[in-house]
C-alpha cells in the first residue's frame, strides 16, 4: 500500500523528491499519512477531493479480504 501511495503522489506533485509515506498498523486499522510540499497540497486533493477519494477507492480494493480498515491522511 505504502509504495501504491508513493508512487501515485510522486506523478502527481511538482516535487517528488518530498513525498513521505508513514505507514502505521495496529491490526484492525491501517493508517496512511501522507505528507507533500504545501505547494502541492492542492494537486494530491484535486477539484472537490476527486483526486484524493479515488486513492482511497484504491486503498479499499486492495485490502480485500482482511477486515481492517484503512485511512489516508495528508499533511
Amino acid at each position: 500500500m505504502k509504495e501504491l501511495v508513493q508512487y501515485i503522489a510522486g506523478a502527481i506533485v511538482s516535487r517528488p523528491e518530498q513525498v513521505q509515506v508513514n505507514v502505521g498498523d495496529d491490526g484492525r486499522r491501517v493508517g496512511i499519512c501522507l505528507t507533500v510540499a504545501s505547494e502541492d497540497k492542492s494537486r494530491i486533493i484535486g477539484r472537490r477531493g476527486r483526486m484524493v477519494n479515488a486513492m482511497r477507492t484504491l486503498l479499499r480494493a486492495m485490502r480485500t479480504g482482511r477486515d481492517v480498515r484503512v485511512d489516508l491522511d495528508i499533511e
